[in-house]
């Protein structure tokens, strides 16, 4: 017993060393305290909310590392996430919505849109837009799709959303994230972090949200239904395509030229043959760099805890991402996400109607009309061989798919035009 007493005396006395009354560390007073030096810790700064987010970052990296889940986006996210949520005192300037700290300069990158084109230039280098150029009518898919969009938009102004942040939130049925990045950075500043991660979540929940919509709408029979192998599409046809696609969008919604201007330059590196270097660089590269400064970011900037001033009351009020209005942009979401996918099969069976013996489409290819590229087109192949081992869907669903990302950017681009 003396000895346990005289080996915890020990330790007593070694802590008062270590840490005394007051320790040597400049501050306003001369000395900072222990009392002072506590506080200035994670520890001391601790909210129970903050471990809510760090469960959210950890779910994050587990899913893209364990479950594939696009890892490109959930890892840096999710790390992103644990970034924002350690505990600190403000005045050191290292929090992301700190004046001058370096997280707050990559934030910008967000903030002010600018991540996003870049994102698009790197896609555009990227696609392939032969199987849509061969068969355009598939456009249409696409553009149906959209309306998980519009819809989303009156139900978040319904409510009680403005009209500018139920316009950003309804572009997450667009699963498209750097499109709701941009839009939202220009029409709710507010809810970019909120809207990010919903938009970028439900991406990765492609496989999980999109297949029981399709077999609820879609009868077995016309799941069987096989397309004929679309025409060989001429270098000269790859080449004009993103000169005419990006007029033509633009006129229709001027306010998403820096998205689509980016897209169609891209495709035109790759397509030209004569600026591989550019377009690889685009697609490799750059790519890569911006994927890894926006989700950092974007997961950094859901603070658990954000203390601002009340504009009313001035009193200081806890903004931080877990709110009320949180929940309800995650509902919107999910909601616009599941209509965008009814949207675009329900069309297709529509289309059906219309068309004849091998011209017919089966309808499943539809659900690729959202611009998860191109998880939403290997969802429609694994439902296809689901049906008939030997029905290949991948390269048909591509076509709508990639008009998904035009008519979402074109979606936005008219929201930006209506409400800015």
């Amino acid at each position: 017993m003396k000895q346990k007493f005289f080996k915890l005396s020990i330790i007593v006395f070694l802590m008062m060393l270590m840490f005394p009354t007051e320790m040597f560390g400049q501050s306003s007073g001369g000395f900072t305290s222990v009392v002072e030096f506590w506080n200035s810790t994670g520890f001391g700064n601790f909210d129970f909310k903050h471990l809510i987010m760090i469960g959210f970052g950890i779910a994050f990296i587990v899913l893209g590392i364990v479950k594939h889940w696009e890892p490109l986006l959930l890892v840096p996210i999710g790390f992103g996430i644990l970034i924002g949520n350690i505990p600190f005192k403000e005045g050191f300037g290292i929090g992301i919505y700190e004046n001058n700290s370096v997280l707050s300069f990559l934030y910008s990158g967000v903030i002010n849109g600018w991540y996003p084109p870049l994102i698009f230039l790197g896609i555009g280098a990227m696609t392939d837009f032969s199987s849509l150029i061969s068969n355009p009518k598939l456009m249409l898919l696409g553009a149906a799709a959209q309306m998980g969009i519009f819809l989303t938009f009156i139900g978040a102004y319904l409510l009680g959303f403005t009209p500018q942040e139920a316009g950003a939130i309804g572009i997450i049925g667009g699963a498209d994230g750097p499109t709701a990045i941009f839009l939202s950075s220009k029409l709710a500043p507010n809810l970019i972090g909120a809207i990010a991660i919903a938009a970028y979540s439900y991406m990765a929940l492609v496989p999980l949200i999109q297949p029981p919509v399709m077999r609820l709408i879609v009868p077995k029979k016309e799941r069987a239904i096989r397309m004929k192998a679309p025409r060989q599409v001429s270098k000269t046809e790859k080449i004009i395509f993103p000169i005419i696609g990006m007029l033509m969008t633009t006129f229709i919604a001027p306010s998403a030229l820096p998205l689509l201007g980016m897209l169609f330059f891209g495709n035109l590196l790759k397509e030209s043959g004569v600026t591989e270097r550019l377009a690889d660089t685009a697609r490799n590269a750059l790519m890569n760099i911006i994927t890894i400064l926006l989700g950092v970011t974007v997961g950094a900037s859901t603070q658990a805890v954000r203390m601002m001033a009340d504009p009313i009351t001035g009193e200081m009020v806890n903004k931080g991402f877990l709110s009320f209005d949180s929940v309800r942009i995650f509902i919107l979401g999910a909601f616009s996400f599941v209509i965008a996918t009814a949207a675009g099969v329900a069309f297709a069976r529509l289309m059906n109607l219309f068309l004849k013996g091998d011209n017919k489409i089966n309808p499943l290819i539809g659900a690729a009309g959202v611009s998860a590229v191109p998880d939403s087109a290997r969802v429609v192949q694994d439902e296809g061989l689901k049906t008939d081992r030997n029905n290949h869907l991948l390269m048909h669903a591509m076509a709508p798919n990639v008009a998904g990302v035009i008519g979402s950017a074109v979606a936005a681009g008219i929201l930006l035009n209506m409400l800015g």
